[in-house]
């Protein structure tokens, strides 16, 4: 199977450059249209704002979805403080402490972009010496301190900056010579990269898929309905595509791509996970079974919507998952060949 690494990997690099947190990411859903339509595939973007594509497939009658979201974590301002620094609220959910110490962004409501620092509001150890181990980390005292000249709440709202303002995370993201991409998030944009790859290899290479296939690019599943209502009655199978993770007592690896048995939504389909498992069998593709006790998909959401339907998941291995996340071309390639391999099927 001819996975070409290079393309996925500049429409990553380009993906992870522009700033999609969820509520917030016409942008990027712009830019994998365009992706989608340059490879000669219909689209169309629904209400809510989320993007499908299709592929006309040899079976008409049944359809099939295959989902990656390109909305990510981030952080709206919550407060203006007297000082003129920023209190957040989160945007997804991950611990404070991931983020002391990120540079950001401020989007006000008509355009303007300033730059800041995330920070602990006693991180000076000249002043406060170290922060107290018992001072974990939260939305009190952690604040965006703003690059400008303010001192004072009234010296922020002049520029322009008002509560319900996004801020975006810096994604600092380096690929290194063994294959390692270093970012904030890789979830889901890695698997979003994935998807133009399947489309692209399979109009390429003149392939049909086995059924229609829509390519559905959610943009809100961060806050947990992304996939919630939107796939029509002839879709019968989604197989969601996003980062496995990882860690302490998981089978994941970033180098392979995980089928996902269960997830805090409950198990995944059982005659899809054997399909999923036969088509890596038979295609010699690094994968492995896994669970995940404190995760949901777009595939959990299209179920809790009332979606009929079989549900898989898929998706390369992502360490440090919600924090500064790595991940490695070989886990994009498996996961490109198993998704290949069943649209096929």
């Amino acid at each position: 199977m001819n996975i070409n690494s290079d393309y996925m990997l500049y429409r990553l690099k380009e993906l992870l450059a522009i700033n999609s947190p969820s509520g917030d990411t016409v942008e990027a859903i712009d830019y994998v249209k365009k992706a989608f339509e340059d490879l000669g595939l219909s689209t169309r973007v629904t209400v809510k704002g989320a993007l499908i594509a299709t592929l006309e497939g040899k079976n008409t009658e049944e359809h099939v979805a295959v989902s990656a979201h390109v909305d990510t974590l981030g952080a709206m301002v919550k407060e203006i403080k007297p000082n003129g620094r920023l209190k957040l609220t989160q945007i997804g959910g991950y611990p404070w402490v991931t983020v002391d110490g990120e540079y950001c962004t401020i989007a006000s409501l008509e355009g303007k972009k300033y730059r800041g620092t995330i920070l602990h509001e006693k991180t000076s150890a000249h002043n406060y010496g170290s922060i107290p181990k018992e001072d974990v980390r939260n939305e009190n005292n952690i604040e965006v301190r703003i690059d400008e000249l303010v001192s004072t709440k009234e010296d922020t709202a002049k520029l322009g900056i008002e509560v319900g303002d996004f801020v975006y995370l810096d994604p600092r993201t380096e690929v290194t010579e063994s294959g390692f991409i270093k970012s904030r998030h890789l979830d889901d944009k890695a698997c979003v990269a994935v998807l133009l790859e399947a489309a692209r290899n399979l109009v390429e290479s003149k392939a049909t898929p086995s059924k229609t296939t829509h390519f559905f690019i959610s943009n809100y599943e961060e806050v947990g309905h992304g996939a919630s209502g939107v796939l029509g009655d002839n879709v019968r199978e989604l197989v969601a595509v996003d980062m496995a993770s990882p860690g302490i007592g998981q089978q994941s690896t970033e180098q392979g791509v995980t089928i996902c048995a269960k997830d805090s939504s409950g198990p995944y389909d059982l005659e899809l996970k054997r399909k999923l498992v036969k088509l890596g069998r038979e295609n010699d593709i690094d994968y492995k079974l896994d669970i995940y006790n404190y995760y949901g998909s777009d595939a959990s959401a299209a179920l809790r919507a009332g979606g009929q339907l079989r549900h898989g998941l898929i998706g390369p291995g992502v360490d440090a998952s919600h924090a500064y996340e790595r991940t490695h071309m070989k886990g994009l390639e498996n996961t490109a060949k198993l998704l290949i391999a069943y649209l096929k099927s």
